[in-house]
């Protein structure tokens, strides 16, 4: 058994991605800003339905710790409210992003 001092090259076979290899081409001379925004909309879509998410959470537990309080529950209820108006909206800007993707021809 060989520890990894050991090795010459521990990451031998794994391919770390570099500037010239894969986060940016930087042999393309630029980046249109429909491109830019076409690459970052699906990171933003998933980064809204994670804070959905912990903005459910939080509003459900201030919920249920409440304790009666109705100061406490009406808190709670507008973090809950507040979280679902949130996903329908950012469920609408989704489809409409597809849409009018669809309609000019982008790929979105």
């Amino acid at each position: 058994m060989r520890n990894v001092a050991q090795v010459d090259n521990p990451f031998k076979g794994i391919e770390i991605p570099t500037v010239e290899k894969g986060i940016v081409d930087i042999n393309r001379p630029s980046l249109k800003l429909g491109e830019i925004v076409s690459g970052l909309l699906p990171y933003l879509f998933a980064g809204a339905g994670l804070l959905l998410l912990l903005y459910l959470i939080f509003g459900g537990i201030q919920f249920m710790t409440s304790g009666g309080d109705p100061k406490a529950m009406e808190s709670a209820k507008g973090k809950i409210t507040g979280a679902l108006i949130g996903f329908i909206i950012v469920f609408a800007a989704y489809w409409i992003v597809q849409i009018v993707g669809t309609i000019l021809g982008i790929e979105v």
